[in-house]
């Protein structure tokens, strides 16, 4: 039987701006190229779905992520866009090297499609929970305690009432800084969470653990390597602030729920566009419930990274907040609806949008394009 959204032409764009900031997350970093890999497709009937993921590297942009989605496309031609299990079963049997981010990129926008023939957001076909959330404000690296200081200030005044803290990575001076901000913002209202990516010992995570415990931060995110399972069940157990992964490297079932069975974690901690797409995610919130953990997505990333992550956010009540990069400017470039914190703190959707809910501005994204490739 013939289906519709058979696929046609698979176009990839690898881009990155030159002229852009480079924010970095951490003092060990130097300048950051971040890359935006997105892929298009269009099918027979008419329908473009898009899917994207973001790398960030030292030196110069990264063209990994779009040289692998090359080696899924001839075999995409001629399929449907509605066999979403099959074709992300067919990728994962494929012998890359970078697949699960490649393997995001397509699936993705395989719902988008499916999303926009259906007429309706992504959300509401996975079941919407919601239609807004919570967000944090998630913040680049900055020089000094007073210009953390500021700039949470500056949050605050763009409504947002969370705020997670990229600090220096230092741990002396991490610790000096969550004094100060622990002393200016104690009745403030405004909640916090820590994320030193990976890079304190188990002795320094313990005692920054005491000091978010004794002012209620909300979580502790990557305070150890992500690959050190032990490391992270032995602080769980003596503090009683929330610990959180980073995120990137244990990305499959079978992973996810081997950290959980040791007690590795307070919530589980994934990416959309990392892990393999929606396809996926939409079974690693299964098995986070089925654990009675919270998922607590990222979302730093460029708008159609956020908006693969905020659609799974908003099928499920397991997820607290959206991961808002703060400014906003850096990562919107080439899109022409955006996903940016309201008055109340909340994020939603671009409203009156099918599918993932995000249009481009291709004529900005060819300006930006560093390498393309067409199959059709």
């Amino acid at each position: 039987m013939k289906k519709s959204l058979e696929i046609e032409k698979v176009e990839i764009f690898v881009t990155g701006d030159p002229t852009q900031d480079r924010p970095r997350w951490a003092r060990y970093l130097e300048d950051i190229y971040t890359t935006n890999t997105i892929v298009k497709i269009t099918t027979k009937d008419g329908y473009v779905g898009i899917g994207g993921t973001i790398t960030y590297t030292e030196n110069h942009f990264d063209d990994s992520i779009g040289e692998t989605i090359r080696l899924y496309l001839p075999k995409l031609i001629g399929q449907s866009a509605l066999d979403t299990e099959k074709i992300w079963n067919w990728m994962a049997k494929r012998p890359t090297v970078i697949s699960k981010p490649a393997m995001s990129c397509i699936d993705i926008a395989l719902w988008d499609l499916r999303g926009k023939y259906a007429g309706m957001p992504i959300y509401q076909m996975l079941g919407a929970a919601r239609d807004k959330i919570l967000s944090y404000a998630s913040t680049p690296l900055l020089g000094s305690i007073e210009e953390y200081l500021e700039f949470i200030t500056k949050c605050i005044n763009n409504g947002f009432k969370s705020i997670k803290i990229h600090p220096f990575t230092d741990f002396e001076e991490d610790y000096e800084l969550v004094k100060e901000i622990n002393k200016k913002y104690k009745n403030s209202g405004i909640t916090f969470s820590l994320d030193p990516d990976q890079q304190y010992s188990r002795e320094q995570a313990y005692k920054m653990a005491k000091l978010l415990e004794d002012f209620n931060w909300v979580w502790f995110e990557a305070p150890l390597p992500d690959t050190d399972l032990e490391g992270y069940a032995e602080l769980r157990a003596k503090t009683n602030v929330p610990i959180s992964c980073g995120g990137n490297h244990y990305l499959s079932l079978i992973e996810i729920q081997h950290g959980l069975k040791v007690g590795a974690w307070s919530d589980v901690r994934i990416d959309t566009t990392v892990c393999g797409g929606i396809t996926p995610t939409r079974k690693i919130v299964a098995v986070s419930e089925a654990n009675s953990r919270r998922i607590e997505l990222q979302s730093w990333g460029a708008t159609l990274t956020q908006a693969a992550n905020l659609h799974i956010m908003l099928s499920t009540n397991s997820c607290t907040y959206f991961e808002q990069a703060f400014p906003y400017e850096p990562f919107e470039i080439g899109a022409k609806d955006v996903i940016r914190t309201d008055s109340e703190g909340y994020v939603q959707i671009p409203e009156g949008k099918n599918g993932l809910g995000i249009e481009l501005d291709w004529e900005a994204i060819e300006k930006i394009t560093l390498k393309k490739y067409l199959v059709k």
